[in-house]
C-alpha cells in the first residue's frame, strides 16, 4: 500500500512540473515516466488487496472470537448471578425466620412482663386507693371539725369585733360632740372678745378724741395771746 501512495504522489509531482501547451490547459509529460508509475501502481494494488482483505478477514475472526467470547462470559456471569442471587435469597430467608423467630419470642415476653406489671399495678392501685380512702375520710373528719372550731371561733370574734364597733362608734360621737362644743366656744368667746376690743378701742378714740381737742384749743389760746390755756373743757 506503501509503494501505491509513493507512485500516486510522483505522478502529482510529474503532472505539476510539466511544461504547458500554449493556449490550451494541456501540459506535456515524459511518456515513459508516468507509464512506468502507473505499472508499478498496477502491481502495487493486488498485493495491498490482499494485505486489506487479510486483515478484514482477521478483523471478521477477532469481532466473531471476541462475540463468542463476550457471549461465554455473560452466559457465565448470568450463571453466576442467578446463583448468588438464590444464595442471597436464600440467607434472606434465613435471616427473616430468625428475626421473625426472635421477634415472637421478645412479643411473648413483653406480653408476660406486661401481664405482670398489670397485676402487679392493679394490687398497688388497690392499696393506694385504699389507703388514699382512708386518708380522705381522715382528711375530710379533720377539716370538718376545724370548720366548725373555725366557725365558732368567727361567731365569737365577730361578736367581740361587733360590741367594739359600738364603742368605737359611740367614742366617735361623743368626740364630734365635744368638738363641735368647743368650736361653738371658741366662736363666742371670739364673739365676746371682738366686741370687748371694740368698745374699748372705741372708748379710747373719744378720749383721744376730746384730749385733741384740748389740745387744739390751747394751741389756738397760746397763738392768740389770750392766756393760759383751759384744760377743762
Amino acid at each position: 500500500m506503501y509503494r501505491v501512495f509513493e507512485a500516486l504522489d510522483e505522478l502529482v509531482a510529474i503532472v505539476e512540473e510539466a511544461r504547458g501547451v500554449p493556449l490550451t490547459a494541456g501540459c506535456v509529460v515524459p511518456r515513459g515516466d508516468v507509464l512506468e508509475l502507473l505499472d508499478d501502481v498496477r502491481d502495487a494494488i493486488p498485493g495491498e488487496l490482499d494485505d486489506a482483505q487479510d486483515v478484514l478477514d482477521h478483523r471478521d475472526g477477532m469481532i466473531n472470537e471476541a462475540r463468542a467470547s463476550a457471549e461465554a462470559t455473560v452466559a457465565g456471569a448470568s450463571s453466576e448471578a442467578e446463583g448468588t442471587v438464590a444464595g442471597a435469597r436464600a440467607e434472606a430467608d434465613r435471616i427473616v425466620a430468625e428475626a421473625r423467630a426472635r421477634a415472637d419470642a421478645f412479643v411473648a415476653e413483653a406480653r408476660t412482663e406486661a401481664e405482670r406489671t398489670v397485676t402487679a399495678g392493679q394490687r398497688e392501685y388497690e392499696q393506694v386507693t385504699t389507703r388514699a380512702r382512708s386518708e380522705a375520710e381522715r382528711a375530710v373528719a379533720a377539716g370538718r371539725a376545724s370548720y366548725e372550731r373555725s366557725v365558732a371561733d368567727g361567731e365569737t370574734e365577730q361578736a367581740r369585733l361587733v360590741s367594739q364597733t359600738e364603742v368605737v362608734q359611740a367614742a366617735h360621737a361623743e368626740s364630734a360632740r365635744v368638738i363641735d362644743e368647743a368650736h361653738a366656744e371658741s366662736d363666742r368667746l371670739r364673739g365676746e372678745c371682738d366686741v370687748y376690743v371694740d368698745a374699748t378701742l372705741a372708748s379710747f378714740e373719744e378720749t383721744l378724741t376730746g384730749t385733741l381737742r384740748t389740745v387744739t384749743r390751747g394751741r389756738q389760746q397760746l397763738r392768740s395771746g389770750n392766756g393760759a390755756p383751759d384744760y377743762r373743757s
